[in-house]
């Protein structure tokens, strides 16, 4: 209560192009998967309006999220739409079609963009993508963004625990020097479909205590206490690494993100089981005060602390999938 509405992830498509085992499986995700029709699908404009209908509330970020979102078609578009409202635009992406559009979504107006790699070996990457992406495409992807200025450029690396540990020092070294901050993410349990239990979680602390065998790292102060990530750097200076622990660390209380869907909806958290359909107030009218107000209420009513509650019955219901959301 009481908290500003800092950050709006949108999501403008359910549809990727990988399968990955924790996101969307491909026996779950498969051809016969039905994804949202296209009519029921936000418009450029009408995310625009969602999205001014925030700013009242204390928005100042905006992170455009997927599924895959560069599957949009004409995604720079939305971007140099957002960028003219004086936010700050930034995009969450799997880096498969980033070498193709980085230099568009610079010239837009995007400020800053996520990679989601979670393996460096071309063999993991595959297995755990599902797809016939490779490493190198993406690495490319990143350097153009890196001189697109797109930064700093992150790398997202979700870890399970005997799937992709063996990872961890390699991104490291990979990134190191480059400017690219290298983030691990404990494995969550987002969404129905990804099997999660808690012994696959691998916590920030063990990640740490192995990176210290080879990497003298030394921990830094976040910006902000909403700030989801733990910052540290090598101590000679080349370069960044951070942590997200949202099983071991839970920061339900500083949360100040809510998620739009690309039907509509609006989600106060990322393990939410319901969503506030907004989509006929962002479709009727052009008085974007009463959706200001509609927003308002479900962002002031929010009490959802699920990662802090984990273990609870409360928190036994289906949530949506991460791929209707975004991460």
């Amino acid at each position: 209560m009481g908290r500003p509405l800092r950050d709006l992830r949108v999501s403008v498509t359910d549809r990727c192009n990988f399968r990955c085992r924790y996101c969307m499986p491909r026996e779950r995700f498969g051809k016969e998967h039905k994804f949202l029709p296209k009519r029921n699908i936000l418009s450029y404009e009408q995310i625009q309006k969602f999205v001014l209908a925030c700013k009242p509330l204390g928005l100042g970020k905006v992170r455009i999220t997927g599924g895959e979102p560069l599957l949009r078609r004409d995604l720079p578009k939305l971007v140099r739409q957002l960028s003219d409202l004086g936010l700050e635009i930034a995009l969450t992406t799997n880096g498969s079609f980033l070498k193709r559009e980085a230099e568009s979504l610079a010239e837009a107006g995007l400020d800053r963009v996520t990679i989601s790699l979670d393996a460096i070996d071309q063999d993991m990457h595959s297995r755990m993508t599902d797809s016939n992406v490779t490493v190198s495409d993406i690495l490319e992807g990143i350097e153009e963004a890196t001189s697109r200025g797109l930064g700093p450029v992150k790398v997202n690396c979700v870890v399970q625990r005997g799937v992709n540990e063996s990872q961890i020092p390699k991104l490291v070294r990979q990134f190191r020097g480059t400017g690219v901050i290298v983030r691990f993410i404990e494995f969550m349990d987002v969404g129905g479909t990804n099997g999660w239990t808690p012994g696959q979680v691998v916590p920030t602390s063990e990640i740490l205590d192995f990176l210290s065998k080879e990497f003298d790292l030394v921990p830094m102060m976040r910006d902000t206490p909403s700030d989801v990530a733990s910052r540290w750097v090598h101590s000679d200076g080349s370069g960044e690494v951070g942590f997200i622990s949202s099983v071991s660390q839970p920061f339900c209380g500083d949360c100040v993100r809510a998620r739009l869907s690309s039907d509509g909806k609006l989600f106060t958290c990322l393990f939410t089981t319901l969503g506030h359909d907004m989509s006929e107030l962002i479709r009727d009218g052009d008085d974007p005060s009463k959706l200001t107000e509609a927003i308002r209420e479900v962002w002031t009513r929010r009490s959802d602390r699920y990662s802090e509650d984990r273990s609870s019955d409360a928190v036994s219901l289906p949530r949506v999938e991460m791929s209707y959301i975004g991460g």
